[in-house]
């Protein structure tokens, strides 16, 4: 799965969660000789945002999962931090057939929307995951839990963070077919992820009818995504730019993954009445 775990980060993170403590973790002041950090002006998200996300497999619901945003008084050269949470879990019902219990946090930058900390706690169906990565920005490296540095790209980002950043990005002019790019870090390489903008369209969820601009990952055909157009995101057509509904065709099957829940919006929801 690692190939294609990249896809997935693009448009959120795919299930898991448990009550895990992160508030241990070792957050180091790191020497910035050449502050090359860009900050961004945007308000598609802000503390107290939460959103939940309901997975199902063809037709039968499999999973939730919730991102919220949280304040954090922890700083790193000073810069303040905002504490990013990615946390679900299998429901009962489909949990005789495999159990997903995960868990991923990411530090950001409050102002540059890059990550600085990045855990990952994984529990599927028995097989687990333990990640820490520290991302030193200013020197363009990640360097892992065991002490092995990886050079990567500016603005690179981690698994959760890609999810707010994509949302930071202004595609209010964007053409058919016009693509955007960003950097991921996952399992120790680099994904240059790629979505392709479709165009507009009005959707409708189990919460109701949204306006919302159509994208599509550039995802590798092979042992999971059954073609490389396999995947399509729609993200609300609004200020806060919310991935409100993803769909995956996979070889065995279906997987579709949508908003059924949401507080501490930034902006109105683009609701079509």
């Amino acid at each position: 799965m690692k190939k294609y775990a990249f896809a997935f980060a693009a448009l959120s993170l795919t299930l898991g969660a448990k009550a895990h403590k992160f508030d241990e973790c070792q957050f180091t002041e790191q020497t910035q000789e050449d502050n090359k950090l860009i900050n961004i002006k945007h308000s598609a998200f802000k503390p107290g945002e939460k959103l939940t996300y309901r997975l199902t497999y063809g037709v039968f619901d499999a999973g939730e999962a919730t991102l919220q945003v949280v304040e954090t008084k922890r700083t790193i050269n000073g810069r303040k931090l905002w504490r990013m949470i990615g946390r679900g879990r299998t429901i009962s019902a489909f949990e005789w057939f495999y159990k997903v219990d995960d868990l991923y946090e990411s530090y950001m930058d409050a102002q540059a929307m890059v990550p600085w900390v990045f855990k990952r706690r994984v529990d599927e169906g028995g097989f687990k995951i333990n990640q820490d990565y520290t991302f030193f920005q200013h020197k363009n490296i990640v360097e892992t839990e065991k002490g092995k540095k990886h050079k990567v790209p500016d603005r690179v980002q981690d698994m959760i963070s890609a999810f707010y950043y994509a949302r930071t990005i202004d595609f209010s002019n964007a053409k058919k077919g016009q693509e955007y790019e960003v950097d991921i870090f996952l399992d120790e390489e680099l994904f240059p992820t790629k979505i392709k903008y479709l165009g507009k369209e009005v959707i409708r969820t189990r919460k109701g009818k949204y306006r919302c601009h159509k994208f599509e990952p550039v995802v590798e055909q092979g042992r999971v995504f059954s073609s490389e157009d396999a995947v399509e995101v729609w993200i609300t057509d609004d200020g806060n730019k919310i991935p409100i509904m993803a769909k995956a065709k996979i070889q065995v099957g279906s997987i579709k993954m949508h908003l059924v829940g949401w507080e501490g919006l930034a902006n109105p929801m683009a609701i079509v009445k």
